[in-house]
């Protein structure tokens, strides 16, 4: 095993930006289930920075706003509303989150099913165009 990688709970964190980051927040928690961990909002309703967790994973998210940071990341709108990665989260059951998700709006790209691999999921995207992949498939 690489020394590189410090020995905590999750060594991987994906970071999303959202242009309405407090309602991104509020879709993630309600939709695909993450809770809050941390939330620091700027005085203006912003999001400077969240913490969501799910499970023993997490993301952080802000705000879009102009940064040196921000010169190098546009949201998928910007891009023809394509993405250039994807988050997966690991769930217990997938059909009781696909039923969940789709309950709150979830817009479903790639239907529920068996994969091929092992495991059953499927993918949306959330209000902001982000494209998130769920199942039962464990790489581990």
């Amino acid at each position: 095993m690489s020394t590189i990688p410090k020995n905590t709970r999750a060594t991987l964190m994906p970071c999303l930006r959202y242009r309405n980051a407090p309602a991104a927040i509020e879709w993630l928690c309600r939709a695909l289930g993450f809770e809050r961990q941390l939330v620091v909002p700027n005085e203006d309703g912003t999001i400077a920075h969240a913490q969501l967790s799910f499970g023993n994973g997490m993301v952080m998210l802000g705000s879009v706003f102009a940064s040196e940071y921000g010169r190098l990341v546009r949201q998928p709108d910007e891009v023809g509303n394509f993405n250039t990665q994807s988050c997966y989260l690991v769930v217990a059951d997938a059909d009781a989150v696909y039923r969940r998700a789709r309950e709150v709006g979830a817009v479903i790209v790639l239907d529920i099913q068996d994969e091929d691999y092992g495991g059953r999921g499927f993918t949306c995207r959330d209000p902001e165009g982000h494209l998130w992949s769920l199942g039962t498939y464990d790489p581990w």
